[in-house]
């Protein structure tokens, strides 16, 4: 790889700085609007008296549910993520080392792509259909297994690059020992394999997380997420801007935490396969 001189150099840090400032800017300007009062944020003051209003006011409101939204976001996407985690990664495992024919392992491969590139708002009337069929609208467990089926063809395929690099030969090993094929699987492969259980781990749980649509239409109030919980602040006649700039800064607090523990396994599993 040549390395950037001179002018190329000053033109990479460019591009590099607008990335960042990109990302970062809105970000602070949400947390600088979150210490506002309301009528300090219509009047666009860059100037203003920092206050802690908002956040008092999101977390012990009367008209605020923020406490109750948390507490959902963080059981839907942490059952989500446990079962996409279990079901892809046996997925993953029998498509990677068993002898399925071509067609089926194919066919399978190919649904699961397919049906990552239809936009999750196509399937939501559906979806809130089944659920008030058989009795689960406006529950968790609904919101688990849609979480489930979106975020299910992506771990199938990580976990399937991370077996696949992890050699045969250690499994024939164990099979020559007296392991069965289970037991090669929980104690040989899986232990070998936890650095994409990691990564695919975190990006399920942050894209549960952060799920808006789905979460919208299949819950009411004492069921919905932290998404619907900030939207619900701006209202026909009102939009609090304050209180939702407070509410959205604190819902990265989850994700950013894991994503500063498991960005080095975010990134291996991302670019697993990509060079050998």
């Amino acid at each position: 790889m040549i390395p950037l001189r001179g002018r190329e150099l000053w033109i990479g840090y460019a591009f590099l700085a607008a990335g960042v400032l990109s990302i970062v800017l809105p970000f602070l300007w949400i947390v600088m609007t979150s210490f506002k009062y309301e009528i300090a944020i219509l009047q666009g003051r860059f100037t203003f008296a920092p206050t802690l209003f908002n956040y008092q006011d999101v977390l012990f409101g009367r008209r605020s549910n923020f406490i109750v939204n948390i507490g959902n976001s963080l059981f839907v996407a942490a059952f989500s993520t446990i079962a996409v985690l279990i079901v892809g990664s046996l997925a993953a495992y029998s498509l990677s080392r068993l002898s399925w024919s071509r067609w089926i392992a194919r066919g399978f491969l190919g649904w699961t792509m397919l049906f990552n590139t239809i936009p999750t708002l196509t399937v939501v009337g559906p979806w809130y259909l089944m659920s008030q069929e058989v009795g689960l609208y406006d529950t968790l467990t609904a919101l688990i297994l849609t979480h489930i089926a979106i975020n299910l063809p992506m771990t199938v395929w990580l976990m399937m690059t991370f077996f696949g690099d992890i050699p045969m030969e250690l499994e024939e090993a164990a099979r020559v020992d007296g392991a069965g094929r289970w037991e090669a699987f929980v104690k040989v492969v899986l232990p070998l394999a936890i650095p994409g259980l990691i990564a695919a781990g975190i990006i399920a749980f942050v894209f549960s997380w952060n799920e808006f649509t789905v979460a919208l239409n299949l819950t009411s109030r004492g069921t919905a997420t932290v998404p619907v919980g900030i939207a619900n602040f701006a209202q026909q006649y009102e939009v609090q801007n304050g209180q939702m700039a407070a509410a959205s800064v604190l819902s990265t607090i989850p994700a950013m935490i894991l994503m500063i523990f498991g960005q080095r396994f975010v990134v291996q599993g991302l670019t697993m396969g990509a060079v050998k």
